[in-house]
């Protein structure tokens, strides 16, 4: 082989495993589509809960919600620090904990005039 033969393939080799390794990091950085938020024993229909809508649409940090993840770039869930039904370790219920976090931050998109569900029946909807 000649030796601009031999670089080409070489370069074409760096550049496609790049590229693979590029779409690895990417793809592990993507949260689930749709994510389903239900907790067992409670009134309401589950919330179908969409990443993409509230990081790239209506560009809310994601340390909104994974406030106390020690990586925001590997994010981790709520039960950790939030229980089912108790207070745990100064932080609320998880159920008082969603309601609060998206309840307060639907309202104040509301009055900057941004569509966001305010009633119940908007997020927990019938199956």
């Amino acid at each position: 082989m000649n030796k601009k033969f031999k670089i080409f393939v070489g370069t074409a080799m760096i550049i496609f495993f790049v590229a693979i390794l590029f779409q690895l990091v990417y793809a592990q950085k993507k949260a689930p589509e749709p994510l389903m938020l239900k907790l067992e024993g409670v009134k309401f229909p589950p919330v179908t809960f969409s990443h993409s809508v509230h990081t790239d649409k209506a560009k809310v940090d994601c340390v909104a919600c994974h406030h106390k993840d020690k990586n925001p770039k590997e994010p981790g869930g709520c039960m950790p620090c939030h229980d089912r039904n108790e207070v745990k370790n100064g932080a609320p219920p998880i159920k008082d904990a969603y309601h609060k976090n998206c309840i307060d931050c639907h309202k104040e998109s509301v009055v900057k005039n941004v569509s966001a569900p305010t009633k119940c029946n908007d997020c927990h909807k019938k199956q």
